[in-house]
């Protein structure tokens, strides 16, 4: 099976018709106000309209009562919520009551017990994302693959943190993942860049 590519943290009209060219697996949008590349839900219905219905969409929440949550997913706009705060298992059984599309969970890695506890959470998919006190994904920094390596989850898990098109084969055949998910190193002064992004797509769909 050819591993899977995301891209996150898409913000304009312009970023969508990058991705429509060149298309990934999955598209991200950060929904969660306060972060780096956050949108609102009208960017976001706008930009869900423009992109090409064979590209999954990924809602990026942090920490949201889950009443926001199915706000934002009650027409069906998104086929995955990935969940990227400290939500525990009574939150995802209480979201899955609700939400009937894939939950992921995304989990900032120190140490092998980071991996097997959000193992052990009821979701389809783990993202393995680098660990910053400061930030909650977005920053660049490489996950330690040694640690994902030797720690693998039972789930499928995509590959987080600094993955770019210069070293994405290189984390593909050491860490092996289901997917591999980048946004910061698509960008060039914080937008998203359309070379690069072809870079990317072209480099995983190699492997």
């Amino acid at each position: 099976m050819s591993t899977r590519l995301k891209i996150c943290g898409l913000r304009r009209r312009q970023d969508v018709q990058y991705l429509n060219e060149f298309p990934p697996d999955y598209a991200g949008f950060i929904l969660s106000e306060g972060f780096g590349r956050s949108i609102v839900m009208g960017t976001f219905y706008e930009l869900r309209s423009y992109l090409d219905k064979g590209i999954q969409t990924v809602g990026v929440f942090v920490n949201e009562p889950i009443a926001e949550i199915v706000r934002c997913a009650y027409n069906e706009e998104l086929d995955v919520i990935q969940l990227h705060g400290e939500e525990d298992e009574g939150y995802i059984r209480a979201l899955r009551e609700i939400f009937h599309g894939e939950i992921w969970k995304a989990v900032r890695v120190r140490t092998a017990e980071d991996i097997a506890a959000a193992d052990r959470l009821p979701v389809d998919k783990l993202v393995l994302d680098s660990f910053s006190a400061a930030s909650h994904g977005g920053t660049g920094t490489l996950a330690p693959w040694d640690i994902i390596v030797q720690n693998r989850p039972q789930k499928p898990f995509f590959l987080a943190g600094g993955i770019s098109p210069e070293n994405a084969a290189q984390a593909i055949e050491a860490v092996q993942p289901f997917g591999v998910d980048a946004s910061s190193s698509l960008e060039t002064d914080k937008w998203k860049d359309r070379e690069k992004i072809r870079a990317m797509v072209e480099t995983v769909r190699r492997m």
